[in-house]
Order: structure tokens, then C-alpha cells, then sequence
């Protein structure tokens, strides 16, 4: 059964969650990405809360800006630094030690599962990642590679400052694009229910300026046409490497994040296990969520 619950944490932020499992149990977090929110991962939550799947303590977090959890206006309360804190501390409210044996992120959770890996090693088992850029790689393809140069040009305009307006008129119309405009799954996009879209309106009516401070605050976005390139950083390589098990899943028909992101990885990730899955798109996690929970626990037997 999930659970819901507000976490109160040392920083000042309030984030909203969901769990299920037994508090104290080894601890399995999920970080979601955009549009979403923690109600993705609510069948992977009852999955591996189950004993005959480990018995884990299963808690997924509205990031900062979704859902009901505190939605700062500044474009600077969304660095990374800060949304990492966010899950260090989240940990730590649910064991005393903060440690995290299995992180599981998608979309922009995995950019903050990127740095918390490479951030708090000694306090993490294993990472999860789907569809989620390596900031290395990813910094290496907006800067040389025409294709995903163009396929990563809607970040400039989610991070337009109008945006809000846009993304919500006519019911939402550009969100429903979001999932939509991907190349459809096996079953088209029959996951798209219509209890799932009033569960996404639910969500998108709280509010979406912390959502898209995302795409304000990173300066990993191709150029504006008739603009300069933006000037994209140079990250030290301590700053990249992450040491823990990590298990890459890579939905092969994402239309924004190519396959030549994966090009180069384990020199990064030397603990690299990678699986391609073709026919499916970036919206994996809604497709085809009992493949995703049996993917994830081979991968965390094999690691065990």
C-alpha cells in the first residue's frame, strides 16, 4: 500500500512523498523527472516493498517544484547542489546512517542521481539510471553533435519566461505534447489514460514555475537560433566520475536524449552495466513498468 506523507527537512525545504515498505528496511529511493512526478513509480514502489522483492523501504520524493513539495520562485533555488542536499537529507530523515543502497532515477532525477553518486559514494549501493544524460557525455554532445543539439532545442523554450503560460493554456496542450511527441511505445499511448492525465492535472495545478527553473537554471542547453552559444562548462573529471555499481537503462526511441549518449560512458562509470531496450521511448517507466521493476532487480542481484 503507498503511503503519502510531508518530509520536513534541515534545509527549509518540505518535500512530498510516497512510500511503501517498512521504515528502517534498506532504504530504495526514485527520483522522477519532468513533466512528472513521484506517482510514476508507484507500481515499482509496491514491487519492491514486497519481501519475496526484497522487502525494501521504498520512498519517492516530489522534487522541489512539483507536486505539493515547497516550490521556491527563484530560478537559483534549483541548482543542482540544492536538490542533491534535498535527497542527502531525505535519506537521512529515513535512516540513521543516510544511506541509500539503491537510487533509481529518470529524466532530471537522474541528473541529480548523477551528482549524488558522484557526490556520496560512501553513502550509496547502487545507481539506477533511465534515459538521463551523463553530464559528461551530455556536455560533450551539445557541444559537437548537430542531432542532439536539436533534439535538446525545446530546453530553451521550456525555459522561456513565459513559459508557465504556454505550458498550461488550452488544458495543458504543450504537457500532453511532452509524452506525445516521443515516437509511440509498443501499445501507442494507451498508458495515457485518462485517470493518468487526472493525475498529472493534479499535480500541474499546483503550479509549474519550480518545474521549469529546471531548464532556467542549467546552462546545459544548445544555443538559441541568432544567439551566441551559451557557454557550457568545463567540469573538473572528479567532479564526473562515479564509482558506485551503476546500471544504465536506455530506452533506444527517445527522441530528445540520443544514443550517442551513451557513446563514452564507462570512462566515467567504470562499475557500468548498460542495457539498450529497443521500442520503447523515454516515457519507459509508464510503457512498461513491470519490465523496468525485473530489469532493476536482476540488476541489484547481480550487485548484491
Amino acid at each position: 500500500m503507498i503511503q503519502t506523507f510531508a518530509r520536513e527537512l534541515p534545509n527549509g525545504t518540505t518535500l512530498s512523498c510516497r512510500a511503501a515498505g517498512e521504515p528502517g528496511r534498506p532504504l530504495m529511493v526514485f527520483l522522477h523527472g519532468f513533466p512528472e512526478a513521484a506517482f510514476i513509480w508507484d507500481d515499482l514502489l509496491e514491487h519492491f516493498s514486497r519481501p519475496e522483492h526484497g522487502g525494501w523501504r521504498c520512498v519517492a520524493p516530489n522534487l522541489r517544484g512539483f507536486e505539493k513539495s515547497s516550490a521556491p520562485a527563484e530560478v537559483s533555488a534549483y541548482r543542482a547542489h540544492l536538490l542533491i542536499q534535498d535527497i542527502e537529507q531525505l535519506a537521512e530523515s529515513e535512516r540513521a546512517d543516510g544511506r541509500i543502497e539503491a537510487l533509481v532515477a529518470h529524466d532530471w532525477g537522474g541528473a541529480f542521481g548523477w551528482g549524488y553518486g558522484n557526490q556520496h559514494a560512501d553513502k550509496l549501493g547502487r545507481l539506477v539510471i533511465i534515459n538521463s544524460p551523463h553530464p559528461g557525455t551530455f556536455m560533450r554532445e551539445l557541444r559537437s553533435n548537430p542531432a542532439q543539439q536539436a533534439a535538446s532545442a525545446y530546453m530553451n523554450y521550456l525555459a522561456r519566461p513565459d513559459a508557465e503560460a504556454l505550458m498550461s493554456a488550452d488544458d495543458y496542450k504543450r504537457m500532453w505534447l511532452s509524452f506525445t511527441m516521443q515516437k509511440a511505445g509498443p501499445d501507442g499511448y494507451g498508458w495515457l489514460t485518462e485517470a493518468v492525465k487526472a493525475k498529472y492535472r493534479e499535480v500541474w495545478d499546483h503550479g509549474l514555475t519550480g518545474a521549469l527553473n529546471l531548464y532556467r537554471v542549467t546552462p546545459l542547453k544548445p544555443a538559441v537560433p541568432g544567439k551566441p552559444a551559451p557557454e557550457i562548462p568545463e567540469l573538473p573529471r572528479e567532479r564526473l566520475t562515479v564509482e558506485v555499481p551503476t546500471f544504465v537503462f536506455w530506452a533506444l526511441d527517445d527522441t530528445a536524449l540520443l544514443p550517442g549518449l551513451l557513446e563514452g560512458l564507462e570512462d566515467y562509470v567504470p562499475k557500468l552495466d548498460l542495457k539498450k531496450v529497443p521500442d520503447a521511448t523515454h516515457w519507459i517507466v509508464h510503457e512498461q513498468p513491470a519490465f523496468v521493476a525485473r530489469e532493476i532487480e536482476a540488476f541489484l542481484q547481480r550487485t548484491q
